[in-house]
């Protein structure tokens, strides 16, 4: 049975630490493979660390299949209206996940020393919860998700197919302009979002507007929705902040799709809370199932 990483779907943790690297020039990006697949976290009862690593899909492709169609946000997306989502494509992703940051700080010292030969630190991103699963517009996030039961085939890579098991992961930093946003009333934050703020309950089709939030993100073909897994998280600090996008897919058009609607550049319009929020960095990774990793474990003594 091909696994997808386990850290994809290891939800409930408070600590959360994001690092993107690009390869050095003299070095060869089997070598950056190697050195990220035999990173090791603490999985311990107390104190124990989740990980999730990913590659620019151009770099996976050269040593291990991957779905033709698959690759990374080498773009911006245009919306007609000015709005853009800039490109910031890495080489390389790490993410762990804890219940405390001392663990994420230490793990993530040991991954740039182990790096820092074959690859150069260009992000680090550091995420937290907020009053368990709300965002700092202070809605909830993820309302839509799949459950654990379905997630893996909403994220992975079906069985016999190029890159089995792997996921296709969109990162994005998006910078709340949080003043803005609580000058409105719970109405209208309501009508951008398109859900209820205290019970998260999404708006009828009759009643939701069409420029909301959910109506902009929701991706349908064929009358029935196409789901992805999404395990976003807040960052930042008092002064400036906002959301993290972490979105996994077995396919990269589901992720890409939604994209496009959120800009308007697929005829709709715009998101609303786009302008509320702004996209900062944006990148695609392929994560490889655990057994595709595992090929590029070398032998430890």
């Amino acid at each position: 049975m091909i696994s997808g990483q386990p850290g994809i779907f290891a939800l409930g943790a408070a600590a959360h630490g994001f690092f993107e690297f690009s390869l050095r020039d003299e070095a060869a990006g089997v070598d950056l493979i190697r050195t990220i697949a035999n990173l090791r976290v603490p999985h311990t009862t107390v104190g124990g660390a989740n990980v999730v690593v990913g590659f620019r899909p151009e770099l996976w492709r050269l040593h291990a299949p991957i779905p033709d169609d698959v690759h990374g946000f080498n773009d911006a997306i245009s919306g007609p209206d000015g709005f853009a989502m800039p490109a910031t494509q890495a080489d390389a992703f790490v993410w762990f996940a804890a219940a405390a940051y001392d663990a994420i700080f230490d793990l993530g010292v040991e991954t740039l020393e182990a790096v820092s030969p074959c690859a150069t630190l260009v992000r680090e991103s550091s995420g937290w919860s907020y009053r368990h699963s709300r965002d700092l517009t202070g809605f909830e996030d993820g309302t839509a998700n799949p459950t654990l039961y379905d997630a893996p085939a909403v994220a992975s890579i079906e069985t016999g197919s190029a890159g089995e098991g792997g996921s296709i992961l969109l990162f994005q930093q998006w910078r709340h302009d949080s003043p803005a946003w609580r000058a409105l009333d719970d109405a209208r934050q309501e009508r951008i979002i398109g859900r209820t703020k205290p019970e998260s309950a999404e708006f009828s089709e009759e009643t939701m507007p069409p420029d909301s939030h959910v109506a902009r993100t929701t991706l349908r073909e064929g009358g029935a929705e196409l789901p992805i897994f999404r395990r976003n998280v807040p960052y930042g600090h008092v002064c400036e902040h906002g959301t993290l996008f972490i979105g996994f897919a077995a396919e990269q058009r589901r992720l890409h799709d939604m994209l496009e609607q959120m800009a308007g550049a697929d005829g709709g319009p715009r998101d609303a809370l786009t302008r509320f929020s702004t996209p900062l960095t944006g990148a695609y990774y392929f994560c490889p199932s655990v057994d595709a990793l595992a090929q590029f474990v070398t032998e430890r003594t």
